[in-house]
């Protein structure tokens, strides 16, 4: 079995690389072109939020992998990072707003699942994705706000 180091580190390494896949798709002309709602933040906060929530993935992941090994909650956690990863694909990447609506709405489904399942055997782990889960549903309203407003 690896030491509990040895696969915070692949935890680490697992989450950084889903954010450096996501960093490939930058918003661009064509985003700063799109209609968007008031209430939509600056472009610099997405930055400093998603690398502190990123640190918080990675120790979730890793919480529940101590706690059950790989089991139910480790899948939903890598399902859930894979599914993050391709949303600024779709969004950014390939300029499909509607199809990354439905990638991030499946997104705080698997997030939910994942404080569900981590509830009771890691609740440390659930209680690091709750900022997740509030961040991603005020990204889900935004995106679909956008969507909207940019038929």
């Amino acid at each position: 079995m690896p030491s509990q180091l040895v696969m915070l580190v692949l935890f680490v390494l697992a989450t950084a690389a889903i954010s450096a896949f996501g960093a490939i798709f930058r918003p661009g002309e064509w985003y700063a072109a799109l209609a968007k709602p008031s209430w939509n933040p600056p472009n610099w906060v997405f930055g400093p939020v998603w690398t502190v929530l990123y640190i918080m993935i990675a120790i979730a992941g890793w919480l529940a992998w101590r706690a059950e090994g790989f089991g139910r909650a480790v899948t939903v956690w890598a399902v859930a990072l894979i599914v993050n990863g391709l949303w600024s694909w779709l969004f950014f990447g390939r300029q499909m707003i509607g199809l990354a609506f439905v990638d991030i709405v499946v997104l705080l489904a698997l997030i939910a699942g994942f404080i569900a399942a981590t509830w009771t055997p890691a609740r440390s782990a659930a209680l690091l994705f709750l900022p997740y889960f509030a961040w991603v549903a005020y990204a889900s309203t935004l995106n679909g706000a956008i969507w909207a407003l940019n038929r």
